[in-house]
């Protein structure tokens, strides 16, 4: 196999959970080959940077294998190789995200009558 579908790759490699959705994400530009935005239908072969953007976070990925078949995870991990720096920058925004959680007030219920008055007030509604 010298060549394979990006949507089918990123699907058998787990970063999204259907094809369609891979297909979608390129569609947006949320998925870049050597540095530009790619069609579903783009082959990708293996040494190909890849750049995908999903609601994990941002993955560059050097693709190692091609596999049109969906496997295990632990397969599924051996397919790519993600680059240190996108690693590291995954890591630090999830450090963040948890640090900003934190801070935030936990709100309890649905808000009281008072507050509803207010938020009213707050929007112009009254």
């Amino acid at each position: 196999m010298t060549g394979l579908r990006v949507d089918k790759w990123l699907w058998a490699a787990r970063f999204f959970k259907t094809r369609s959705l891979a297909a979608k994400s390129c569609d947006l530009g949320r998925v870049e080959a050597n540095g530009t935005t790619c069609k579903p239908a783009r082959e990708v072969h293996a040494g190909d940077l890849l750049t995908v953007k999903n609601a994990a976070g941002e993955f560059q990925v050097h693709v190692r294998q091609l596999s049109d078949v969906r496997g295990p995870a632990p397969v599924a991990q051996t397919l790519y190789e993600e680059t240190a720096e996108s690693r590291d920058a995954r890591l630090r925004a999830a450090q963040e995200r948890k640090a900003a959680a934190a801070v935030e007030p936990v709100r309890q219920g649905k808000p009281s009558k008072r507050d509803r008055r207010r938020l009213d007030r707050f929007r112009g509604r009254m």
